[in-house]
């Protein structure tokens, strides 16, 4: 049995879209009117990305601390260029610069509340 899919709750569905579309390369199967939606990578992983309007509550959702996505990268330089590509862009906030952290080369950013984890898969780096 593996792990197929995730489902997040968002405020703004079209910009998690966009977010995931355009950085990380998922494909989008169906947006419902940006109040849900359906992504795909090419490792037929699922994204399902639920609008705050259909969970029917007035607040942007509280993930439990250290609760994360992550993204890892072949290597350092690809993190880097991430790093470039987000760290101008006004929907997330970014802790800071790519470095060490724990036994691997990263970053964290936030959207709304969610943690994404952009970092050097940690069991091929030296």
């Amino acid at each position: 049995m593996r792990i197929n899919h995730i489902n997040l709750v968002v405020k703004d569905v079209e910009t998690a879209v966009n977010l995931l579309t355009d950085i990380f390369k998922f494909n989008l199967i169906v947006n419902r009117n940006n109040k849900m939606a359906v992504l795909k990578d090419n490792n037929n992983f699922v994204v399902v990305i639920w609008g705050q309007e259909l969970n029917k509550e007035k607040d942007v959702p509280q993930y439990p601390k250290n609760f994360h996505i992550g993204f890892y990268q072949d290597d350092e330089i690809a993190v880097q260029n991430i790093f470039e590509l987000l760290k101008n862009n006004d929907a997330l906030k970014i802790d800071g610069a790519p470095k060490r952290i724990r036994n691997t080369f990263g970053f964290y950013c936030y959207f709304e509340n969610l943690m994404i984890e952009i970092s050097v898969n940690p069991f091929n780096y030296e």
